[in-house]
């Protein structure tokens, strides 16, 4: 077979075959996987880094849902490079995003991906692939959250923890766009910037708790949880019949018990792959309602670093590999 055969039917790729720090992660070539009927194949080009991915690799997360060897990476943008038996709605040189398959791997941080077809939508037109790659997971969780789980309307108060994170600063744009008053928490070098993106009124939580400084929310979209109480704290600022959204570690019992106590509800939320709504984010995008943050993006073989940076929990948006450095 000629090196040019093989590499028709390789990819670059990050695995890891044990669980661990960021050393684990290691580039490589491997098999490029083949559409099955309604799949397509998409050329990546570019992935987005959340956190599951780096608490997945440490063997937290979604681990136990995944076998090893691993590639890690739910959120793509790329162009369609085959489809597969019975695909209709996408044809080769379409220009999609997704995040497809979650909570079962689906290999980001890879050249290609296979997927079902529907569980990808078009691209935003005004977005590059990197910026577009940022995008699925954490705009699905915040529109998940908002529209289909807490169903916000206009004039109701929302609150939403760690706003300047990768969900949480969009979110503040979709409760927005919703016609909700926002309360944002976030250290205060973020707070013009969120209050650009729509946010109300702003908390710096290192100076000040959040229950000191508001009050009789509707709605809180907590992405912190259990650390230092956030979850159960959150009940405290919501009113009778109002709703805590608890995203990362679900409703713990302390938040059970508090929301119990003052008739609060709750909710846990694991996001899930959802074409419909990356359709209807990629039009708030395109119309300018909508804007997503990168504060870096890497080279494949730098997933290592990137996961480093993301570790921190001090970024301002998200972070992207860029397939194309």
């Amino acid at each position: 077979m000629s090196e040019d055969d093989m590499s028709d039917r390789t990819m670059r790729a990050v695995t890891i075959n044990e669980f661990g720090g960021p050393d684990v992660l290691t580039t490589g070539r491997i098999a490029r996987p083949e559409p099955l009927p309604t799949e397509v194949l998409v050329r990546v080009h570019a992935a987005g880094i959340n956190p599951v991915d780096w608490k997945t690799r440490a063997g937290h997360g979604m681990a136990g849902l995944q076998t090893l060897p691993l590639i890690l990476g739910w959120d793509v943008s790329g162009v369609v490079e085959e489809v597969g038996f019975g695909v209709t709605t996408l044809a080769p040189g379409d220009e999609v995003y997704a995040m497809p398959w979650f909570p079962r791997p689906a290999g980001a941080y890879a050249e290609f991906v296979t997927a079902p077809s529907r569980q990808f939508a078009r691209k935003p037109d005004s977005l590059s692939h990197v910026e577009a790659a940022a995008l699925p997971l954490a705009a699905l969780t915040a529109w998940q959250a908002l529209v289909d789980t807490a169903r916000v309307t206009a004039g109701q108060r929302v609150l939403v923890h760690a706003a300047a994170g990768g969900v949480g600063h969009l979110a503040v744009q979709i409760a927005k766009h919703l016609g909700a008053e926002v309360i944002a928490t976030a250290r205060e070098p973020r707070h013009a910037w969120l209050k650009e993106l729509g946010a109300d009124e702003t908390i710096d939580y290192t100076r000040r708790r959040f229950e000191e400084a508001t009050g009789d929310v509707d709605v809180v979209i907590d992405l912190i949880g259990a650390a230092d109480g956030t979850d159960a704290r959150s009940v405290s600022v919501t009113r009778r019949g109002g709703l805590v959204v608890s995203i990362p570690s679900g409703v713990s019992d302390a938040l059970a018990d508090a929301a119990r106590q003052k008739s609060v509800r709750t909710s846990p939320l694991l996001v899930e792959p959802d074409a419909a709504a990356l359709a209807a984010i990629a039009r708030l995008v395109d119309s300018g309602t909508l804007r997503v943050e990168v504060e870096r993006t890497f080279p494949l073989e730098q997933a290592a670093d990137a996961h480093r940076l993301g570790e921190t929990n001090r970024t301002r948006g998200k972070l992207v590999l860029d397939l194309a450095q």
